[in-house]
């Protein structure tokens, strides 16, 4: 019975690829296939098109590759972006364990219209692959960069120099970025900037925030989580300049006092933090089984 199934699905694949491609086969079936099924018909048929050509009008806008599983081979990522042009979006986390730049560089050279891209945890890049992104791809908004420690200043540098439309940059734990070049970064990319992480970064400090503070008017989301050197002043310049923002990280900054943060919440800004007397009333609750009523507005 198994044989016989077998059987008739090789069959049915036959059937399928005779179907004609440009008419049929491309624009009504291959574009509606999620991309683990994808793969799972290109294993058996080495001749069926990657995820560009499969998709309405030969143009795939976004690739994920976490909808291939959590884990996906070099040779099946290969197979799925060959012939992949036009692409605005790609993600590429559940690579980071083997991505490098000979697997990147050349999906980034045929996709210069790209927007987004996430390399979330790429450790074995380099510098390389940022400036083929910077150089190759002018219209990038959101990037991703997070827990790739070989990102220092030199890449950032080509970064804010190559690409204007930059507005969200997740720089999560790449602790070899200094003051000097987020500085680099405000001055030249801070006008559009609407998001940005700097979280887990001990290197980062008030001079950073601040000059940030200066230069990014449209800063509506700032991540400082766990940078010691982030103090009161950087805030209190926040405060001043930043009118857009929205949402401010900074716990285990310990260097920054509740008065800094105090003309954030009035503005409604959302702060990770919660102000002292509530944390108080919450270990009491804890301790002895119930807190009085205190008017949170006072």
């Amino acid at each position: 019975r198994a044989a016989l199934g077998r059987r008739r699905q090789r069959s049915f694949t036959r059937r399928l690829l005779d179907l004609p491609w440009e008419d049929v086969l491309l624009p009504h079936v291959l574009s509606r296939v999620p991309l683990r099924q994808l793969l799972r018909l290109q294993r058996r048929q080495p001749g069926l098109p990657g995820v560009s050509a499969a998709a309405p009008g030969g143009v795939a806008p976004a690739f994920d590759a976490a909808s291939v599983g959590p884990q996906i081979p070099r040779a099946a990522l290969t197979r799925l972006l060959r012939d992949a042009e036009g692409l605005q979006e790609l993600m590429l986390a559940p690579c980071h364990e083997w991505l490098s730049d000979e697997d990147l560089v050349p999906v980034l050279v045929r996709n210069p219209q790209l927007r987004s891209v996430a390399l979330a945890g790429c450790g074995q890049l380099s510098r390389r692959a940022l400036g083929a992104l910077a150089e190759g791809c002018p219209r990038l908004q959101r990037l991703s960069l997070a827990h790739c420690d070989w990102v220092d200043g030199l890449a950032l540098r080509g970064l804010a120099d190559r690409c204007p439309a930059l507005e969200e940059l997740d720089l999560t734990a790449c602790r070899q970025l200094k003051d000097e070049a987020i500085v680099y970064l405000a001055q030249r990319r801070g006008a559009g900037l609407r998001s940005l992480s700097l979280a887990v970064n001990a290197n980062v400090g008030d001079t950073a925030v601040q000059e940030l503070a200066r230069n990014c008017p449209q800063l509506e989301h700032l991540d400082l989580t766990g940078c010691l050197r982030v103090g009161s002043d950087g805030i209190r310049t926040l405060t001043e300049y930043c009118r857009a923002l929205r949402s401010l990280r900074v716990r285990h900054c310990h260097h920054v006092a509740e008065p800094s943060l105090s003309r954030l919440r009035k503005r409604g800004v959302d702060i990770d933090v919660e102000p002292p007397l509530h944390q108080a009333l919450v270990l009491l609750q804890d301790v002895v089984g119930f807190a009085p009523f205190v008017n949170l507005q006072v």
